[in-house]
């Protein structure tokens, strides 16, 4: 598997990642009509946009497996979490893997190449929100030593109110590579 920064032509792959996961992770979750309503090819003019605007060392990058093509992705970007400094606070905005292919160190490797391109920005913390539901994502953020840092907001952008938990990491720099 390699890591490396999305391009334009990545954008109907990462469309189809992160609806096909949001599919799979928030069944249950949120309302099932909206999951079924989901539709990849309606995303790739969004995915284009968000791609073009990334500015190195932040922005998106993809996860690529040698038979499956893009199976996932982050994307890391500065945090309105402090409004005097906004790039003392990073954020990672997003991170999906295919269901297919979690449990396998891909979400474990893209986390780290995000949290090691928002320290290259300057970044000392990092926060990310998660569903409140999502119990699953919420253990797998504080196994990687992440904590809830006790905010709270309701995301009312999809047309109906999804519950999130912010969870806060402080960075440190980068290690040898192993």
């Amino acid at each position: 598997m390699r890591i490396r920064r999305a391009t334009a032509a990545d954008a109907e792959a990462l469309a189809a990642v992160h609806v096909r996961t949001w599919q799979d992770t928030y069944r249950g979750q949120v309302p099932q009509a909206y999951l079924a309503g989901l539709d990849p090819a309606e995303r790739v003019p969004g995915w284009r946009g968000w791609i073009a605007e990334d500015e190195a060392p932040l922005g998106t990058t993809v996860l690529d497996h040698p038979t499956g093509g893009v199976i996932g992705f982050v994307n890391a970007s500065a945090s309105a979490a402090d409004a005097h400094d906004p790039l003392l606070v990073g954020e990672v905005t997003a991170l999906y893997v295919l269901p297919a292919y979690q449990g396998i160190g891909g979400g474990r490797a893209l986390l780290a190449d995000g949290l090691d391109r928002l320290f290259a920005a300057g970044c000392r913390h990092a926060v990310l929100w998660v569903l409140a539901s999502n119990e699953r994502a919420r253990r797998y953020y504080e196994a990687g030593n992440w904590s809830a840092d006790g905010a709270h907001r309701v995301d009312h952008s999809r047309g109906f109110p999804c519950p999130e938990v912010r969870y806060r990491y402080t960075l440190v720099a980068p290690g040898p590579p192993e």
